[in-house]
């Protein structure tokens, strides 16, 4: 096992997420209010296309989380695993109450290659922390194509049906689900499907990280630029 090189210092210097604006469900952040309706949700969770009840991250990928994540995802370095799980103890919603936690799977033979999940091992840590039984309620049916690079409507269809429950007693219980990264959201809804089918009654995700998405305004020299304002054509 590998120790991380890692100083207290990046460790402690992390910011968690700060947005003004975000949806009361999956907590996407935006620049603006607009893209939110009255109930403060987005339009993702208003057409019920996340299969989750609520998404929480400690901070954005980017900088030293994300450089800490893959020293931890791709670098082999299994004892990141402690410190990564305090943040995600930091991002847990409050007054909340879980019966499980478990992590995404992965396909067995991705698992081999890697050698270990690195989201259950989170899940795993962040048991430890809390109490709540941690136990292995999905399975990937499925080896299914890299999400990266795969637009939002792509990575739905690329993970649609790739998770099964497993046949544990999970009627009407809470889920607390610990993956790594959240992007679109699309795994995190394919397992939280999923895992109602097995019975569960709700479901939130629970992150290190998210993709920060938020489209900046463009600035008032950029819009009249772009309107042909400097004498070029329409």
């Amino acid at each position: 096992m590998k120790r991380y090189p890692v100083c207290a210092a990046c460790l402690d210097g992390l910011e968690p997420i700060a947005a003004e604006y975000c949806c009361s469900a999956c907590r996407t952040p935006f620049v603006t209010p607009h893209p939110l309706d009255d109930a403060g949700l987005c339009g993702l969770c208003r057409r019920g296309m996340n299969g989750f009840d609520g998404a929480f991250s400690y901070g954005f990928y980017e900088g030293t989380l994300q450089k800490l994540i893959h020293l931890y995802k791709y670098g082999g370095i299994y004892t990141l695993s402690r410190p990564l799980a305090e943040l995600l103890s930091r991002a847990m919603p409050p007054a909340r109450e879980f019966d499980f936690i478990t992590a995404v799977p992965m396909h067995w033979w991705k698992r081999w290659r890697r050698g270990f999940n690195q989201s259950e091992l989170l899940a795993r840590e962040l048991s430890k922390r809390t109490g709540i039984c941690s136990a292995s309620l999905l399975r990937r049916a499925r080896l299914t194509d890299p999400q990266a690079g795969l637009s939002d409507s792509a990575r739905r269809r690329n993970v649609a049906g790739s998770f099964r429950g497993r046949r544990l007693k999970i009627e009407a219980s809470r889920i607390l689900l610990v993956d790594d990264v959240l992007t679109t959201g699309a795994t995190a809804s394919a397992c939280a499907l999923a895992l109602k089918r097995a019975g569960a009654a709700h479901v939130t995700v629970l992150t290190l990280a998210r993709a920060d998405r938020r489209v900046a305004a463009p600035q008032p020299a950029e819009q009249a630029k772009a309107h042909g304002a400097d004498g070029g054509g329409r």
